[in-house]
Order: structure tokens, then C-alpha cells, then sequence
């Protein structure tokens, strides 16, 4: 999930809910006279069951309710999990915009939406934050199947201004019949670098009429703030929003400033100048990202001075904090703490908080091989001044550490939430000889689809993309990369790599990222799929692996292209690569790139496992021979850009079936060519065709679903595929 105010897991940036940790709860850090409760009338938020409970409220109880709001927030956070620092920032703001406005007539859209939860709470869903058996009713974003309250499914960024243009525009075209009174966008600052946000606001001066754009300006995207506007916006902050140049004023807006973003009183006053306004107005609000944060000691090498105890003696538990103060342009708090360590004020880590829960757990799929890029990449930028890692503002997430950005000072370039422009300004780079990296999330590479086709591909661009989470996962259903390799794999003069191993993902990278010029070096750009879940398991068991134990053949090579792996930069080291003993990346040509591997040859049936579905494919071996006596060929194939015709041909011999599995969408996938290929190319020999059986996902939406339950859904388990093989014979 991805803040537009801030570090995501995003640690699913995994999305997934988790439930509530047993044992682990840290409610007692928060005194007992504003503990949430479940079913005590005396406490406010849970006598709130709709915006109107909000406005029966006397003035003097609004504090109380945002001081009830925040413990329950940290509480939720310790918990569950969840946006927590971007929600603890909005909550006197959300509390005053259902205080003055009137959901759902008036409609009210948060950008991103993981900003969403005070909204919720107010909209008659506290319960779900309040009562741990309850964490998994409702979901980390807006959705109109909750709550009517809820405009859009919304998961990614830069859209909200847009989207309330639309709504406006259906309002003032139909009229008192609309049914919509007053129309507000929520945005945030680093939301704001995203192009589409600036197509909304060119649209919304020109289009006119009631529109309200609430700016919430906390100074933080994911990681910091990165582009031009920010030094212009420090500027309006320092002078009350009086400074020149105004960007919203430039594009012919109203606009008010409120520095009191925290103020409840102060907001509820802006936001009643400004109801049934006849024009559109930003209201530019600076608020302080995880406003209320206990700001606990927890890591030694933590750098900010914002380390004090929180005082809920406040009025809505908000403390003063320092870690606020840089200079612009101003891109890192110069902390890199983990996602259980956030902190009030500039700090990355509060973008997404794990649960306690999840503490000392070794790194996810994402941070893991991210920093094994990271740390392969590092040692060649001496030598290579035109290699730049690109990151579209979700660094952390993806193992792009704050140690490593600022050893790679200008060969690191983040771009704030700008997928299409970090693609194109990718496509910029390689044609002036450079060698770009882009990296971010499968589902956020959607938003640069234009620019893969046009400024990548059709210029044939050396670009190496990092595609992560890619495949099936347990996200929300704005953040599934299930369709990546269905996007990524149709592109013409495009190659998608598929790695199951971390040492063909270092070889991939080391191949994708040769210098310009190099021998055998790729012609075009290169989308490299990080390796997932199923994949790390399996290295870290080698048993998930029946047939090769990880162990494979090396792979046929022309020159060889050293890759040092270095501690420093994330603790990757070359034990950690199971394979070789050294980490050598076979730099070898298109041809090698792109053959398939035959790990395990048999006969009846060959079994084809795409990236994170190929351990799948060793274990369904395995259990054809203990169960059925029948030894498989078990094939790798690498890569999805093509298929490898010889290995198809010489399966025609003693193979019956040929099985393919991938996670990701079946329809317009990757196993359908496959089948597309023996049925396009039929002999007249009958018991040369083999029976394909294809096994992936179906065209859908999934929401928070285990990856467990995701597999038995689709047949990607090994009884399901065992079943389906033998049943055909």
C-alpha cells in the first residue's frame, strides 16, 4: 500500500491483513483513561456510528474524540498492522471534514485511501479497529462494497482530484437531481508529484464550480520528498501560504492555508469558510505524519531527536516534535529504522508499521532480493557512471535501504510517485549510453504502461526493470501482480526474465545491466521478475526442492561477468546464493538467456513450473514418482518472452502431457502459448501431440486472500496437479 504522505511492505507495500497477535498487544503503553474500548458508552468513538454522532457532538468533546481516534490507532498499530502514521496524521482533519460536511451527499475522496481509517471509524466501522476478532472486516483502503461512505476502490495515487472532477462535473450537469452537494478531494503532498494529480488540478480550474481540495501537507511521501514543487511549498509553509510562486494559484485556483493541521477547531473553521464555496479551492492543511507515535528507544542506531515520550496530556495526543526541521530540497530523516520503529514527524518507517507480531522475522521476498540488486549493483557504479537505480517512491520496501541510497549518492535517483516519467526518464538515460534500473511493485507498473511500449520498447531501450511482488500474493486487490507477467510478456522487443533461483536472478541482472557495447549484451530492454515467496522458501529449505535440492546445472556461457555481493549493503553475502560457491553472473548471449532448462528428464508427463510455480512443479515430480512410479521431466523455463521450440519438439517423444503452471492470470498468460504452439503446430502422428493441461489463475479481483487459500483456488497444489495428471492417463 502505498502512502502518499509516506515506506509500504510497502511491507506488502504485502497488503496482506494479518490477524491480531496473541500475546503481543502493547494496549498497556497507553494510559487507561483513553484505552479503547469495545462496548463502554463512556468512551466516544464507540458511541459513533455515523457522521451525524460526530456533529451531535459538542464542540468541546471533538479533542476527546481524536485523542480516542489516536490511542486507538497506535493500539490497531501494534496489533495488526497497517498505514498507521499517514492515519494518525489526518485524524483532526477527518474528524472536522464529517464535523462540517454532509456523507454521503457530499463526497468525500482520499487519495491512496490508506489514509482511510479515522474515515471508517466515523462511517460506522470503529468496531473493526476496536475489537481484535473483528481486524479482517474491512480492508486498508476505501470500498463502496463497505461502506456508502466509500466512493472508489482506491490502492494507488494521484487520482482524486480527477476523480472529484468527475463527480462535480455529473453534478453540475444534472443538477438539485444529483443527489451530490459538495465534492472534496484528500491529497497529499507526495501524491502530489504524481502526473495524473496535475491533470486533475489543470482540469478542476478549467472546469470550475464546487470542487474542494484538501491538501495534506505533512512533508513526507514514502520515503522524502522528491522533486522541484517541494522547495515552492516550504516556501508557502514558512510564510502562512503567502509566498509566490503558488502552484495551485498558477493553475488559476483558490487556495487557504492552515498551518494548524492538528488543530481540530482550526480545521473545522476552514472547512465551513469553504462548504458549498461556488468554485474550486485547495485548502492547503500542514499536519505532522504520525502525529502521536510513542516515539520509544528501540534502535540503536536511530539518528532524530524526536525520542520523547508521547504525552497524552495534549489535547488530542499530539506532542511536539523536532523531527521536522531540514533544509530544502529534503530527501531522508536520516533514519533507517524498521517498520516496527516509526516515529512522529519525517520518518520513512512510518509508512507502514508491521505488527509486533511480525518482529525479528527474517526479511519478505522483496526486502530479501532487493537487497541482494542492491548489493550486486553497488561495486560497479566506480566504474560505471551511467548505472542508475531508479525507484518511483517505494524504495524500502523493495530492500532500496537508506544505507545503500546514501552510499549511491547520485547513482540513486527517486523519483517521487511517477511510474511513467521513471520509465521514460529510464528510456532517456539508456539512449544517451547509460544503464537504467528501474524498480518497484508489479501493480504500480500498470500506471507506465504507455511508456513501456512507446519511450521503452519501440525505441528499443536498454532499460532493466525490477518488477516485485509480481505473481500471486495475499494483497489487496488494488496491489495484485498477478497480471505482470500477462502485461510484461506481450510487449514487443521486450524479454521478461523469470528467475527461481538467486543465483539466476544475479546472472539475469548482470546480463540485463551489461554496459553498453558489451558482447552478447541484450538489444532491447529487460524486465527481470523478482523472485517471490515460493522461491525464497524453497532457498531456504532445500527439501522444497525434491528433484534438484537447488542445486542446478550451470547454464552454457560465452564470457563471464563478475557480480560481488557485499554485506554492506544489506547483509547479502555469497553463502546466502545457494549454487556456486562463488557469485558469478554467466554473462552469456540472447540465445543462452532465453533457453529453457531441463532440470529432470522422464517420460508420460512434462511438467513446466514458471518462476515462483516451479518448486511446485519439483514437488508434483516427486509425488508422481512415490505415488505412480512415473518419473517426470521437470523443466524451468526461464523466461516468458518466447518459447523454447526445441525443448517443445523433443517432448512429442515418450511425453503424453505436457502440464504448465504459473501464478499468475491463466487467460492471456503465459501457458496458453504453450498449448496455442502443439495446437498450431500438429502432426499427423496422433500420439506426437500431447495433451496440455494448463494450471494459473483465474481473471480476477482477489482481496486479502491467503496465498495458501489463493493456490487450492486455482489447482496450484501439488494434489490438485498429481490429480489432473493422472486422471488423464
Amino acid at each position: 500500500m502505498r502512502s502518499a504522505s509516506g515506506n509500504g511492505f510497502d511491507s506488502s507495500d504485502s497488503f496482506a491483513v494479518s490477524g491480531a497477535a496473541e500475546g503481543t498487544t502493547r494496549l498497556h503503553d497507553i494510559p487507561p483513561s483513553i484505552t479503547p474500548s469495545h462496548g463502554d458508552d463512556s468512551h466516544l468513538l464507540s458511541r459513533i456510528a455515523s457522521p451525524a454522532d460526530v456533529k451531535a457532538l459538542a464542540p468541546n468533546e471533538l479533542a476527546e474524540l481524536c485523542r480516542e481516534i489516536r490511542a486507538t490507532l497506535l493500539a490497531y498499530g501494534h496489533q495488526h498492522g497497517g498505514h498507521i502514521g499517514s492515519n494518525l496524521g489526518m485524524v483532526e482533519a477527518t474528524v472536522a471534514l464529517h464535523r462540517v460536511f454532509d456523507s454521503p451527499r457530499d463526497r468525500i475522496v482520499f487519495d491512496v485511501s490508506h489514509q482511510s481509517y479515522v474515515h471508517k471509524m466515523l462511517t460506522g466501522r470503529a468496531a473493526a479497529y476496536l475489537d481484535p476478532d473483528r481486524f479482517s472486516e474491512v480492508t486498508g483502503f476505501t470500498n463502496p462494497d463497505e461502506s456508502k461512505h466509500d466512493q472508489f476502490v482506491l490502492g494507488h495515487t494521484g487520482t482524486s482530484i480527477s476523480l472529484a472532477c468527475g463527480l462535480a462535473k455529473t453534478r453540475d450537469m444534472e443538477g438539485p437531481n444529483s443527489g451530490i452537494g459538495n465534492v472534496i478531494a484528500v491529497i497529499g503532498d507526495g501524491s502530489l508529484s504524481s502526473g495524473v494529480a496535475f491533470e486533475g488540478l489543470n482540469n478542476a480550474a478549467e472546469q470550475g464550480g464546487n470542487l474542494i481540495i484538501v491538501f495534506n501537507d505533512n512533508e513526507m511521501s514514502i520515503a522524502g520528498d522528491f522533486g522541484g514543487m517541494y522547495g515552492p511549498l516550504a516556501r508557502l509553509r514558512a510564510s502562512g501560504g503567502t509566498a509566490q510562486p503558488n502552484l495551485f494559484n498558477a493553475f488559476g485556483l483558490d487556495y487557504r492555508y492552515v498551518e494548524a493541521g492538528n488543530d481540530v477547531s482550526a480545521l473545522v473553521a476552514a472547512f465551513e469558510e469553504v462548504r458549498d464555496i461556488d468554485h474550486p479551492v485547495v485548502v492547503h492543511i500542514h499536519t505532522l505524519k504520525g502525529a502521536g507515535y510513542d516515539g520509544e528507544e528501540t534502535h540503536a542506531d536511530r539518528q532524530t531527536a524526536s525520542a520523547s515520550p508521547v504525552s497524552f496530556d495534549s489535547p488530542t495526543g499530539v506532542h511536539p516534535t523536532d523531527n521536522v526541521n531540514h533544509s530544502e530540497p529534503w530527501h531522508s530523516d536520516h533514519c533507517n529504522l524498521s517498520d516496527h520503529e516509526p516515529h512522529e514527524g519525517q520518518c520513512e518507517a512510518s509508512h507502514w508499521q508491521n505488527p509486533d507480531a511480525a518482529i525479528s522475522k527474517p526479511d519478505d521476498p522483496r526486502k530479501h532480493y532487493g537487497k541482494m540488486a542492491m548489493a550486486a549493483l553497488e561495486p560497479r557504479f566506480a566504474a560505471e557512471p551511467g548505472l542508475v537505480v531508479i525507484s518511483p517512491a517505494t524504495p524500502g520496501s523493495n530492500g532500496i535501504t537508506h544505507e545503500f541510497r546514501e552510499r549511491a549518492g547520485a547513482h540513486y535517483v527517486d523519483t517521487g510517485i511517477t511510474e511513467s516519467h521513471a520509465v521514460a526518464y529510464a528510456a532517456g538515460i539508456a539512449r544517451a549510453g547509460g544503464t537504467p534500473v528501474v524498480a518497484t511493485t508489479a501493480s504500480f507498473f500498470q500506471r507506465a504502461y504507455d511508456q513501456f511500449f512507446q519511450e521503452m520498447s519501440l525505441n528499443r531501450s536498454r532499460v532493466t526493470v525490477l518488477d516485485f511482488l509480481g505473481g500471486l500474493s495475499g494483497s489487496d486487490n488494488t496491489h495484485s501482480g498477478a497480471y505482470d507477467v500477462t502485461m510484461f510478456s506481450n510487449i514487443p522487443g521486450a524479454t521478461m526474465l523469470v528467475p527461481t533461483s538467486a543465483r539466476d536472478y544475479l546472472a539475469d541482472l548482470a546480463w540485463a545491466t551489461a554496459p553498453a557495447g558489451s558482447a552478447d549484451a541484450p538489444a532491447g530492454p529487460v524486465v527481470i521478475r523478482v523472485p517471490g515467496e515460493a522461491i525464497l522458501t524453497a532457498e531456504r529449505d532445500a527439501t522444497l526442492l525434491p528433484v534438484t535440492g537447488g542445486q542446478i546445472a550451470d547454464r552454457p556461457q560465452s564470457t563471464s561477468l563478475p557480480v560481488s555481493v557485499s554485506s554492506a549493503s544489506g547483509g547479502i553475502s555469497a553463502a546466502t546464493v545457494r549454487g556456486t560457491v562463488s557469485v558469478t553472473a554467466q554473462h552469456a548471449g540472447v540465445r543462452h538467456m532465453l533457453d529453457w532448462r531441463v532440470n529432470q528428464t522422464g517420460s508420460h508427463a512434462a511438467i513446466i513450473g514458471l518462476g515462483n510455480a516451479y518448486p511446485l512443479a519439483e514437488q508434483t515430480a516427486a509425488a508422481l514418482s512415490a505415488d505412480y512410479g512415473i518419473t517426470a521431466t521437470v523443466i524451468d523455463p526461464r523466461q516468458c518472452t518466447s518459447l523454447d521450440s526445441d525443448v517443445l519438439e523433443s517432448l512429442r517423444d515418450g511425453h503424453q502431457q505436457v502440464i504448465t503452471l504459473e501464478d499468475g492470470q491463466l487467460e492471456g498468460g503465459w501457458g496458453e502459448k504453450v498449448t496455442a504452439y502443439y495446437a498450431n503446430h500438429h502432426v499427423s502422428d496422433g500420439s506426437r501431440n500431447p495433451h496440455v493441461l494448463n494450471f494459473g489463475a483465474a481473471k480476477e479481483f482477489t482481496d486479502r486472500v491467503p496465498l495458501g487459500e489463493l493456490n487450492e483456488r486455482y489447482g496450484l497444489t501439488v494434489e490438485q496437479v498429481t490429480e489432473a495428471i493422472t486422471r488423464c492417463f
